[in-house]
């Protein structure tokens, strides 16, 4: 069966405020991961009814990851599988995100994601009777996972946020929400799904995959903190300008330049 992996994310600043920067966040991201043939493509960005989580914005994109890969992969690997899909379903405060490969029927990736006013103490957020009882809780006060990862200028340590007066976090930032008043705090409860049916490399895969999740989910939080001064005066107006200029800017930056950074799960 597939496995699963929970995570939380403790953020200061409110649900409502985090949905517009999540949508800001993952715009900029984009653009970061896209170039030189190679990022993501947004096929489809729709509102719906009545669908998965009620109503809410459906995106479908496309991630083309040839450069990515070493060489003598793409020597032999067909072009299918070098790109993957993924179909995010935004019904804010749920969202839910597939990603799959049509080379690797056997092979998706699935994210559900609750955000909740409170510290990341709900239990079973999830309604799954078997949840572990350890999960990743992510701190963004922390190091990023991985060294290569850090940007100066994308440490909460270091940030000070001019329009909000919010940062720089410290240890034990966390506890502190409680007793500020003035500071808003929330917690994105992500669960992530992993199938990998391939005999011999299934666990080690699968357990790849959800630590790279984790790191994914460490770095884009310590961004969107970090770029609070940049989308908290934003309206979701704005934020769906922003998309439609950041589609036409994607298609652009695929067609020129170096690739840029490592491609990674969109955030919805």
């Amino acid at each position: 069966s597939p496995t699963e992996n929970p995570s939380r994310v403790v953020l200061p600043c409110s649900v409502e405020e985090y949905q517009v920067g999540q949508l800001f966040s993952v715009a900029e991201a984009s653009k970061n991961e896209t170039g030189g043939g190679d990022g993501i493509e947004v096929l489809k960005n729709e509102s719906y009814e009545d669908g998965i989580g009620g109503s809410g914005q459906y995106t479908q994109k496309m991630y083309h990851i040839q450069s990515k890969v070493p060489g003598f992969v793409r020597l032999v690997a067909p072009e299918s599988a070098l790109t993957f899909q993924e179909e995010a379903w935004n019904a804010y405060p749920y969202c839910k995100t597939g990603k799959q490969n049509s080379f690797m029927k056997e092979f998706f990736v699935k994210i559900e994601t609750w955000h909740k006013t409170d510290l990341g103490d709900t239990e079973n957020v999830s309604k799954l009777f078997h949840e572990p009882v350890l999960f990743f809780f992510a701190d963004i006060y922390m190091l990023a996972l991985q060294f290569q990862d850090y940007k100066k200028e994308e440490d909460p340590s270091l940030f000070k946020s001019v329009k909000t007066g919010r940062g720089p976090l410290g240890p034990g930032w966390q506890k502190e929400l409680e007793s500020l008043s003035n500071c808003p705090h929330m917690c994105a409860y992500k669960l992530v799904t992993v199938n990998f049916k391939f005999p011999g490399l299934r666990k080690k895969i699968e357990k790849f995959i959800h630590k790279q999740e984790d790191r994914i989910f460490t770095n884009f939080h310590r961004q969107l903190f970090c770029w609070l001064d940049r989308w908290v005066d934003l309206s979701m107006d704005d934020i769906r300008r922003m998309e439609t200029e950041t589609q036409a800017c994607l298609d652009e930056l695929r067609k020129q330049g170096e690739v840029r950074g490592t491609i990674a799960v969109n955030e919805y």
